[in-house]
């Protein structure tokens, strides 16, 4: 049997080969089918007849799927990216037709129409409108003919958003730096030497390998004295997957750029808004897109002029204390660390030896523990996506099990970069009245143990690690039994990040801090000094970092909502944004753009601004523990109730206000971040 097929029970992730994909997909699809015609021709209109099958089916497809999707993502081979990207266009179409079905369609509006529709739980019932939504979101109201271009744009942006994480993976690992000499690495520091000499031997080199995976990239972008060097390494990640740079128009996600804008204003336009970031916010908090962008434009105007002090402070300092008259690109993360170093007496790389990875992941379970009541149990005996990964049950207070994760924290080859979680499958009441209990993946990019040295983590990604666990955590503390509106499904995109932001504040917590970090050689805990110096260090250069991403966030909207005027004219955008918010501006040669897979192949289109405004309700729901006790059981008791605990079964507002008692206010976001509050 085809072990894809077999998916009632965890992956046998051993037992997926390349060969099996395709023609484990082709048979869920039939199975989903044949089903939704089953349900159509029932005579008997209920939920139980309509959505359950439906949702049992599709969830067996997802089951089927993800592993897949997941095994490309952390382990991708040639074959087995052939195979994932041959699934594409056969998901697409499926799930094109399945929202366009005017029979089912009518059969979920009669459903949503009768008298029964009241009696159902508030779980299926929004389950229900959620799926009336979607059915229209996905042209079922459009007559033949916008239909089937529907359907075509659909499948196409499927495989460019494939095309350009691929080009953005190719390009990242096309580039590679050697040297026998460590001597013309100046100021690197031993972990990254150390580090980049396990990366040489494991490719059967002698000496230094460097990579553009970002813990080889960015400790030679913040620590090399070697400004030359600095600069190579700069042009190399800055022009990944574009016309310029060492592998220039190789993998040139350009064009696919132009491309994906043009079929999303013309998918917007089919379904009758004026333009795709209307349609992005069909589904999100945000009531409207000038509503965004007030929003985004109002924390600009706050964070400018106190990033623009900052960078005129890095700039003077460069100056008098490095010898850079001139400040760019490549010397703005060297200078920043220097001037930390020099005011704060603190490095990122001084904290490493204290944040040994096994203490900084017993140090998150205990968080999740005293907030939550849930442990997390190590399963030694299931088999992974990749031997460096590691699967935990979580386990209530009771002993009951409630799902588990995936745990993969390290960079390799065939991985693509940056931090995520992603589900296997998720909650939900089964048919036979058992319950399928919700897993994750959740996966980083960090530096691998070296010799008898385990991982050791900066600050920086033991904050990434909370905030892919508080993901994980939405998505496996849900209690509905829906499996459409159960943990991060269907959930506004606009507050999914809440519980991810959220739990990053302890890592700034003297208390918590206390059992996170230890010198993983003699197990001291983190001297005071040091320990000060990282709090007193928290807002070092914040409205810098603040002013950023709303230079993306805003890029993202306007790209999204301007196209019928700006014919994606991508960087004409760009440079438009940052004349207006941003104080660092990049050299011409600078292409973020594409390289930002969040907007192109992540979800995150005209959404980008979920980050912002999902930090204004994680920094407003951490306030009340810093009222009322920053591990108090009640107060954690009371957010997993009302926010972890209910996924998508009511509007994200409704719960936020349900926990913080009010709206959300933006108070808290800029004191947390060092930001005067005053009036705009």
């Amino acid at each position: 049997m085809n072990p894809l097929l077999d998916c009632d029970r965890l992956p046998a992730f051993d037992q997926i080969t390349p060969d099996l994909v395709v023609p484990a997909i082709e048979a869920a699809l039939a199975d989903c089918r044949a089903t939704v015609a089953r349900v159509v021709a029932e005579p008997t209109l209920d939920y139980q007849r309509l959505a359950e099958p439906l949702e049992a089916v599709n969830d067996r497809l997802g089951r089927i799927w993800s592993p897949v999707s997941h095994l490309n993502a952390v382990c991708s081979t040639p074959e087995l990216r052939q195979a994932h990207d041959a699934c594409l266009p056969l998901l697409s179409e499926y799930y094109t037709w399945l929202g366009q079905h005017q029979g089912l369609y009518q059969r979920y509006q009669q459903l949503a129409e009768s008298p029964s529709f009241g009696q159902l739980p508030a779980a299926a019932q929004q389950a229900v409108t959620i799926a009336l939504r979607d059915f229209r979101l996905t042209g079922v109201a459009l007559p033949a003919a916008a239909k089937q271009r529907y359907a075509e744009i659909a499948a196409r942006l499927s495989e460019l958003g494939a095309q350009f994480s691929n080009h953005l993976l190719d390009a990242t690992q096309a580039w590679q730096w050697h040297t026998e000499d460590a001597a013309v690495l100046p100021g690197l520091p031993s972990s990254a030497l150390e580090a980049s000499a396990a990366r040489a031997q494991a490719a059967g080199r002698s000496g230094y390998l460097f990579t553009l995976d970002l813990p080889a990239y960015l400790p030679v972008i913040n620590y090399c004295r070697d400004r030359a060097l600095r600069r190579t390494f700069y042009e190399a990640y800055a022009t990944r997957a574009s016309e310029l740079g060492p592998n220039a128009g190789e993998f040139d996600n350009g064009p696919l750029m132009r491309e994906l804008l043009a079929l999303r204003h013309e998918q917007a336009q089919l379904l009758g808004f004026g333009d795709y970031a209307e349609l992005s916010l069909a589904t999100k908090m945000a009531p409207s897109v000038a509503a965004v962008e007030q929003f985004l434009l109002d924390l600009a105007a706050r964070a400018k002029p106190q990033a623009a002090r900052e960078l005129a402070e890095l700039r003077a300092f460069a100056s008098s204390q490095l010898g850079i008259d001139h400040l760019e690109a490549w010397d703005i993360g060297f200078a920043g660390e220097a001037l930390r170093e020099q005011r704060y007496a603190l490095s990122q790389e001084q904290l490493r030896p204290y944040f040994p990875e096994p203490v900084v992941v017993a140090g998150l379970f205990s968080v999740a523990e005293r907030l939550f009541g849930v442990r997390c149990e190590p399963r030694l005996d299931l088999v992974c996506p990749h031997p460096e990964a590691r699967y935990y049950a979580i386990v209530d207070h009771d002993g009951c099990e409630l799902g588990g994760f995936y745990l993969d924290l390290y960079a390799r080859s065939g991985k693509r970069g940056g931090a995520w979680m992603a589900d296997l499958h998720g909650r939900r009441r089964r048919a036979d009245g058992s319950l399928q209990r919700p897993v994750a993946f959740l996966t980083c990019n960090f530096n691998r143990p070296v010799g008898d040295q385990p991982a050791l983590f900066t600050h920086d990604e033991v904050l990434t690690l909370f905030h892919e666990f508080g993901h994980g955590l939405h998505h496996l503390l849900t209690e509905v039994e829906v499996g459409s509106v159960a943990g991060i499904s269907n959930v506004a995109w606009d507050a999914v990040e809440l519980p991810s932001q959220f739990l990053e504040n302890w890592c700034w917590q003297q208390q918590a801090l206390a059992f996170l970090s230890r010198h993983w050689q003699n197990a001291d805990p983190l001297p005071s000094p040091l320990l000060h110096s990282l709090l007193a260090a928290r807002n070092f250069q914040s409205a810098m970092q603040m002013a950023r991403q709303l230079e993306f966030s805003l890029f993202d909207l306007r790209l999204h909502h301007g196209y019928a005027s700006h014919g994606g004219d991508v960087y004409g955008v760009l440079n438009a944004v940052r004349e207006q918010v941003a104080v660092v501006r990049p050299p011409a040669f600078n292409r973020f753009a594409n390289a930002f897979g969040h907007i192109f192949a992540g979800g995150y289109a005209a959404g980008y601004y979920s980050y912002k405004w999902a930090e204004v309700l994680s920094a407003d729901a951490f306030s009340r523990f810093e009222e009322e006790g920053i591990f108090s059981a009640e107060v954690g008791d009371d957010f997993r109730r009302t926010v972890l605990a209910q996924g998508a079964s009511q509007p994200a507002m409704e719960l936020f206000v349900a926990f913080r008692g009010r709206e959300p206010q933006v108070d808290a976001l800029l004191r947390h971040s060092g930001i005067a509050a005053q009036a705009v």
